[in-house]
């Protein structure tokens, strides 16, 4: 029985291993979002981040993701070259730029939900003959791996 218990625990290791790594090779890669311009995923999160905070300012930026004014900036930078973008003076502050996007960052925001939009109906097909109780014990599972790996990496940077 224990074999069988170890074959089975090591067979949903490997396919989680395999789905994340697929997940993340899916993420990674560039894609234009409907514009003429590649996006990387940095870029993409942004320019969601802006549309969802419109008028944010980077320090804004910043704290929302959890990264340096200096990452935010960079990767603005890049946004406003590939005219994602619009930079206005914020009317309360005139030393300091508010952030919206521009018509074709409103574009690539618009395709990229789509493709979230896809990958959610994805999921609900495979979910789609499971029952209440499945879904509610994949759902434990997932949030409770997610603390562990999170456990995990804090414990790692020790």
């Amino acid at each position: 029985m224990m074999n069988i218990y170890n074959k089975n625990k090591d067979k949903i290791s490997y396919s989680l291993l395999r789905l994340v790594t697929k997940i993340s090779e899916m993420e990674c890669k560039v894609r234009n979002y409907g514009t003429d311009v590649p996006l990387y995923e940095a870029e993409i999160h942004m320019i969601k981040a802006i549309k969802e905070s419109e008028g944010i300012h980077v320090t804004g930026l910043a704290e929302q993701l959890g990264v340096t004014k200096g990452a935010v900036s960079q990767i603005i930078a890049k946004l406003d070259k590939k005219e994602m973008i619009v930079k206005d003076k914020d009317a309360s502050n005139q030393s300091r730029l508010v952030l919206r996007l521009s018509e074709k960052g409103e574009t690539a925001y618009r395709h990229h939900e789509k493709l979230h939009g896809a990958f959610e109906k994805l999921v609900a097909v495979v979910l789609s003959e499971s029952t209440e109780e499945e879904k509610a014990f994949l759902l434990r599972f997932i949030s409770a791996l997610e603390k562990k790996v999170d456990d995990f990496e804090d414990n790692r940077n020790e």
